[in-house]
């Protein structure tokens, strides 16, 4: 008996299409999936990257809150004591208004205590031909709208300062600062007191919480890599 192929060619033909079609539609699915796992395992690569920096950047933040105050130190904490009496003690002595100057940079107000000592600067010229660059200088980057670093004057005072450097005398910012040294004993002086830094110092613990941070970047990047890696197990 003839083989039916041959009495019947179009079956032979539908038959060639058929498995031209299941060939092209496993390849297709197999290239459809391979896609997803691509497309996947860049979503993931990419979201641990981003949690990485944020995972970086508070680890480097909080890091930076122990590390730099304690570079204020062979302070001891006898001597951190006292910066608790008053705030002019905290100012008067070199490591305290380094801490504190550093306490400030954590919460981006530092403007205020270097505004605070370049007036202490100020006043310890003796060349009165400098103090007209200098104070110039001052209220540029200090008192101006819009300075660099704008400390919180209300419009009057400012009004008075900028008459006050038209002819300056050592004298010209006292009224400023003394109104930018009571803001900081008032407010930020009660929180510096207050911080973990400062209480670390008094009890004589300068590097309490380096290894818990250090540790938890670890853990974290450990366990999203690993998530990641699988899918290139799988497109292999």
């Amino acid at each position: 008996m003839e083989n039916p192929l041959f009495l019947f060619p179009h079956l032979n033909i539908s038959s060639l299409k058929e498995k031209t079609h299941c060939k092209v539609m496993k390849s297709t699915n197999k290239e459809e999936t391979n896609k997803e796992i691509k497309t996947r395992s860049k979503e993931k690569r990419n979201r641990l990257s981003l949690l990485l920096q944020k995972a970086e950047f508070h680890e480097n933040v909080n890091l930076e809150k122990f590390e730099n105050l304690t570079k204020a130190s062979s302070v001891t904490p006898e001597e951190a004591v006292r910066w608790g009496e008053s705030f002019n003690k905290l100012l008067s002595q070199k490591a305290g208004l380094d801490a504190f100057t550093r306490f400030l940079k954590t919460e981006f107000s530092e403007e205020n205590i270097e505004f605070w000592t370049t007036c202490e600067d100020y006043k310890k010229n003796r060349a009165s031909h400098q103090l007209i660059p200098k104070a110039k200088t001052i209220y540029e980057t200090f008192i101006r709208k819009d300075a660099p670093k704008e400390v919180n004057l209300d419009f009057h005072m400012k009004e008075v300062t900028a008459q006050n450097i038209t002819h300056p005398t050592l004298d010209s910012f006292d009224a400023a600062q003394a109104k930018i040294y009571r803001l900081m004993e008032q407010d930020s002086y009660p929180r510096f007191l207050r911080s973990d830094m400062y209480l670390d110092l008094i009890k004589g613990r300068q590097h309490s919480g380096h290894p818990a941070l250090r540790r938890r970047s670890r853990s974290f990047t450990s366990n999203e890599f690993q998530d990641v890696q699988s899918d290139f197990t799988i497109r292999l």
